[in-house]
């Protein structure tokens, strides 16, 4: 692979690898890739595209085999319900190979945050969502997420490698909507956009945007759906935290664990002010948990607050 391009796949890959050596993930005994793995796939792929033709695959990952794949890099698919990795590898003669993954994800949802938790290319008209830079094509459309590579650049390379994933794209048939708790983000409170804006589900990927604690103190899970929003410039950001745990049993425990381990100097309140002058201000409603993280003083939060709860279901008040 040419430096340049396979520097940006290690690069996004790395990333997340070293903020994810604590993942807890356990991998039983790993069977070689195709020996268990049968998937029923919503998407299909050229067999040929301006000279390049399939010469291996497709070969099929599963969430345990994936590790082999990835050299040990998979626990950020795996944090999004990764269930099925299909790749392919295009060669046409004296020309650099094309590499084709498809990501088969948990949801349209977890799709969505497995490409915004790392996108900072222009985008590439391609699927829901898209970037292309440095030869590396990144999409999402319906529950998949797509990554097509050549082993080096050029215009010819990167040119076939559009078009393969653009017709991958259209056999994608569904559409995937973007995860609903996002939009109970608050918009005009301080400076905010899209990009400054992640759905997850895992601890680790929460401290890569906001570091909180080492442990799991809101016990996040597979299960449980985050929005964190990143609001303000410079060194002023503060971060607004919406958790939805599936019962109300599982967000009445992380709403302690947080008040007793991030805020045991509350004194039993819902807001405090940090030894670096910041505030935290904490809630619970229904089967969610809210939390502003370093907001600048304690109206800031309260009002971030009020802005969430008239966006949640009503069920959740």
């Amino acid at each position: 692979m040419g430096h340049v391009v396979r520097g940006k796949v290690r690069a996004l890959r790395a990333a997340v690898l070293v903020a994810c050596v604590a993942l807890t993930l356990f991998v039983p005994g790993a069977s070689l890739c195709g020996e268990q793995v049968k998937p029923e796939r919503s998407f299909a792929w050229p067999s040929e595209m301006d000279g390049w033709k399939v010469s291996e695959g497709p070969d099929d990952y599963n969430r345990e085999t994936a590790f082999k794949y990835m050299d040990g890099a998979a626990e950020l698919f795996l944090a999004y319900n990764m269930k099925v990795l299909t790749v392919l590898r295009y060669e046409k003669p004296n020309r650099p190979a094309i590499t084709a993954e498809i990501y088969q994800m948990g949801s349209g949802e977890d799709a969505y945050g497995l490409f915004y938790f790392e996108s900072d290319d222009p985008g590439a008209g391609i699927g829901q969502g898209s970037e292309f830079g440095g030869g590396l094509l990144r999409f999402w459309k319906g529950s998949c997420f797509v990554s097509v590579y050549g082993e080096n650049i050029g215009a010819d390379v990167e040119a076939s490698t559009l078009r393969i994933g653009q017709s991958i794209a259209a056999t994608i048939r569904e559409t995937g909507n973007p995860p609903k708790i996002l939009s109970v983000l608050p918009e005009g409170e301080a400076p905010f956009a899209k990009s400054q804006a992640w759905f997850l589900h895992s601890h680790i990927l929460l401290n890569q945007r906001f570091f909180i604690e080492n442990r799991n103190v809101l016990n996040l899970a597979n299960d449980v759906n985050v929005a964190l929003g990143r609001y303000g410039t410079g060194a002023e950001k503060a971060y607004l935290l919406v958790a939805e745990y599936p019962s109300q049993g599982r967000a009445d425990q992380a709403f302690s664990s947080l008040k007793s381990v991030y805020m045991a100097g509350a004194s039993g309140k819902s807001s405090m002010r940090m030894d670096n002058g910041r505030w935290i201000v904490a809630d619970e409603q229904g089967t969610y948990v809210i939390v502003v993280f370093s907001a600048p003083d304690e109206p800031f939060a309260l009002n971030m607050m009020k802005s969430v709860s008239a966006k949640l279901p009503k069920e959740a008040k």
